[in-house]
């Protein structure tokens, strides 16, 4: 009877030792696999993290191509915009035509994106550009201008965005100098939102008829490039209106006062040319 006493605390002493054993590489192996749960989780917040960006510090200009592998054309392209344009280095182009402007009075939403001020279309706006039909996407601003011509910078830049149904992009730019208070955009600078537009934030709309920015006689620089702003994507149609419109100094200071310094660098020009439609803009 001892003996089998014995052998039965003996074997439940094996068990029991056993059933430690088990507990322990248990525990073990769910730390371990609680380990790069947790690492995994902070790439995913990281990775959600990186893709902001901005125009100054560690997510300015310079490191946008860091920032998501989506924006590698901001370092590797050779089509990039912004550019430097030198009415002397023009080359005239009988071929190509300045776009057709097909703007109506639409109502337009207002946000602010955190980065600059956009406007957004509830109407069709259209362009025509080399017989092909695109839509306006929204406008927005940058100051000071990001293109230059002929050495001059100026105090702002109007950005048109339009798509045809290929996606393809073409942007319309407007350098903008100070002068006479522009009537025609009046409403978006009363009603400039201060805080960043969320999902739930109301958006103020206003009445435009962009077609009153566009002179007949307006002369337009056209070029290959790019997105000013990440991913950089390249491929766009860019369409700069050589003759300035004006903002009085109280719409400038009006946008200054929620942004300033959004203006991406110049870009290397890697020997694009840059077409005039017309003798008389060549070498103005």
């Amino acid at each position: 009877m001892m003996k089998l006493n014995m052998g039965y605390r003996s074997r439940k002493k094996r068990f029991l030792g056993i059933l430690a054993g088990t507990v322990v590489l248990a525990v073990f192996l769910c730390t371990c696999t609680a380990g790069p749960a947790r690492t995994s989780t902070a790439v995913e917040t990281e990775s959600h993290e990186v893709l902001h960006w901005s125009y100054e510090g560690d997510t300015g200009p310079e490191h946008w191509y860091a920032l998501d592998p989506a924006y590698a054309l901001a370092r590797d392209g050779k089509a990039q915009s912004p550019i430097a344009i030198d009415s002397g280095d023009v080359s005239l182009n009988p071929d190509l035509a300045k776009p057709v402007i097909s703007y109506r009075k639409t109502r337009f939403e207002i946000e602010n994106n955190g980065h600059t001020i956009e406007a957004l279309p509830a109407g069709d706006n259209a362009i025509t550009l080399d017989g092909e039909s695109y839509a306006l996407q929204q406008f927005h601003f940058h100051s000071p201008s990001e293109h230059t011509i002929d050495g001059v910078s100026f105090a702002m830049e109007l950005h048109l965005v339009h798509k045809n149904d290929q996606g393809n992009l073409v942007v319309i730019g407007l350098m903008i100098s100070q002068g006479a208070a522009n009537e025609t955009l009046q409403g978006i600078f009363e009603n400039l939102p201060a805080e960043i537009t969320r999902e739930e934030s109301p958006r103020p709309e206003v009445e435009l008829d962009l077609s009153e920015l566009f002179a007949a006689e307006a002369g337009v620089y056209r070029y290959e490039g790019s997105l000013t702003t990440p991913p950089c994507t390249e491929g766009v149609k860019w369409n700069l209106v050589i003759a300035p419109i004006e903002l009085s100094p109280e719409q400038i200071q009006a946008f200054k006062a929620l942004y300033t310094g959004n203006n991406r660098p110049l870009q290397n020009r890697y020997e694009r040319p840059v077409y005039a439609v017309t003798e008389q803009e060549v070498g103005t």
